[in-house]
């Protein structure tokens, strides 16, 4: 896969720089943001001194630094490819095929997602520029309602936050949560539930518990890509679960539990990312029942469940079983603040006191001040509004920014009607796209991060909460035309 050079940016002048300087340190610079990944062949010699209107000689010069200081591969005849650049140890993941036989070792490679996790901060202060982020505007949050509960706390002695806190989290907080639990039929007492710093540390605990070296966990093909770092340091063997535009493929579910005997699945129930799909009852049913059958965890992540307007159709698989096999997960980041880290486990009573003695081990207590300002949030009855009005205004820009995707060419998977995300299909390399994407300055999310073993796809998530600069549209054209006449 090539670099695209039309896309690319004359480096910025800096009279204490040489050209050669100049160049190296914008080449280091992509290849360290990822934007150039590992395998991409370099522009061409005689390209890039055309595209960056310096001589042949400067440009030779530069990629023999290059070569020199480890950042790339020449190849005779062939060109300059960047390379494969290891600080540390890597997250081994296995990679692994449905056709296998259930006895095959995986092939390792590394788990790749620093791509986007590094250019995040990218476009934290202008979200309009990342209609690849997984988080709302922060124009769209409420600060006051944080700020209004951390003024209350102050009020209060300060001794009661001077201890570790308790070993399974606040228990008010535990006690709430038990009620909300109980408005989507999941029956939890407050021994049941674990507080968690979000999401990531709840699938850590349970990777830990739960997964020894060679053991089968199903996935989303695609699904969150920051869980499959995870599993796979854990040794887990990461088998992908495809998905149609009305779910999960089951039938294809069934066919890997026979062959792989997992340890356990992760899945959305509720609008799922990227796809924007929610479980059926019926297919919540056929579910546990594979899950009774072939005796597999269901670890049920519900972060997107309060996008969900009341009445939509989707079945929590937590309200059906009751937490005898399926683990609850909830976090508020998406509709609060990334930075609270506050979520929660929910489980049978055996499963909460074995995560409760790992999470101890592991990081002692969560912290309780986090804990305390979601309790006073969610008791002084303003986050129903807050959520009522979250949702209205997503689905105030959603239809129009699946009109403004379609109209530059893509095709979506399906349309969502709730939630943030639409799954949308670019018809080019979604790498080659994010990458010219990240140098006209928006983050966009190719969908081989949505894949346990990084598929190269066309597909590309969009958050169509972000998608409102007038720009994307017109890049997006501009790229798309670009590829259509390199191939024509």
């Amino acid at each position: 896969m090539s670099v695209p050079l039309d896309l690319i940016p004359a480096p910025h002048d800096a009279s204490a720089l040489t050209l050669v300087d100049q160049l190296v340190q914008w080449a280091r610079r992509r290849i360290e943001e990822r934007v150039f990944r590992p395998g991409m062949r370099m522009p061409s010699i005689r390209k890039l001194a055309l595209d960056k209107g310096v001589s042949r000689f400067t440009v030779v010069e530069a990629y023999e630094r290059l070569v020199a200081q480890g950042y790339l591969d020449s190849r005779r005849g062939s060109g300059f490819y960047v390379r494969e650049r290891l600080a540390g140890p890597a997250p081994v993941e296995r990679r692994l095929s449905s056709n296998a036989a259930s006895d095959a070792a995986p092939a390792p490679s590394t788990i790749d997602v620093v791509w986007l996790l590094r250019n995040m901060l990218h476009t934290s202060t202008r979200p309009e520029r990342g209609p690849g982020l997984g988080y709302l505007p922060s124009r769209w949050l409420d600060g006051e309602l944080i700020t209004g509960a951390l003024r209350t706390l102050g009020r209060q002695s300060g001794a009661q936050m001077l201890g570790f806190g308790t070993p399974q989290g606040f228990l008010p907080l535990r006690q709430q949560l038990q009620t909300r639990l109980e408005e989507l039929e999941i029956g939890a007492s407050p021994e049941q539930i674990v507080l968690v710093s979000g999401i990531t540390q709840a699938i850590d605990l349970i990777a830990r518990l739960y997964v020894q070296p060679g053991d089968s966990v199903i996935v989303g093909d695609p699904a969150w890509f920051q869980m499959f770092g995870r599993f796979a340091s854990q040794g887990a063997r990461l088998v992908g679960m495809p998905y149609t535009p009305d779910g999960p493929d089951l039938d294809a579910l069934e066919t890997l539990v026979q062959t792989w005997r997992p340890k356990m699945l992760v899945i959305n129930s509720v609008l799922q990312n990227p796809t924007g799909t929610s479980l059926t009852a019926a297919q919540a049913f056929r579910i546990l029942r594979l899950a009774e059958e072939h005796d597999f965890i269901v670890v049920e992540d519900d972060i997107y469940g309060d996008l969900c307007p009341p009445g939509f159709a989707a079945t929590r698989l937590a309200s059906l079983d009751q937490l005898r096999r399926v683990i609850y997960l909830g976090s508020f980041s998406k509709t609060l603040a990334a930075n609270l880290r506050v979520g929660f486990m929910a489980s049978s009573l055996d499963v909460a006191k074995a995560v409760t003695d790992q999470k101890m081990l592991v990081g002692m207590t969560t912290p309780e001040l986090n804990e305390r300002v979601l309790y006073k949030i969610l008791t002084e009855g303003h986050y129903r509004r807050h959520v009522e009005r979250l949702r209205a205004r997503l689905d105030g820009v959603r239809d129009k920014s699946v009109r403004m995707l379609e109209k530059t060419g893509l095709r979506m998977f399906q349309t969502p009607a709730a939630g943030m995300f639409v799954w949308a299909d670019t018809g080019v390399d979604a790498d080659a796209l994010a990458a010219a994407g990240h140098e006209e300055g928006f983050l966009l999310t190719p969908g081989s991060l949505f894949s346990p073993q990084q598929s190269p796809t066309t597909w590309m998530r969009f958050n169509v909460a972000n998608c409102g600069d007038p720009a994307l549209p017109a890049f997006l054209c501009r790229y798309l035309d670009s590829v259509a006449r390199r191939a024509s």
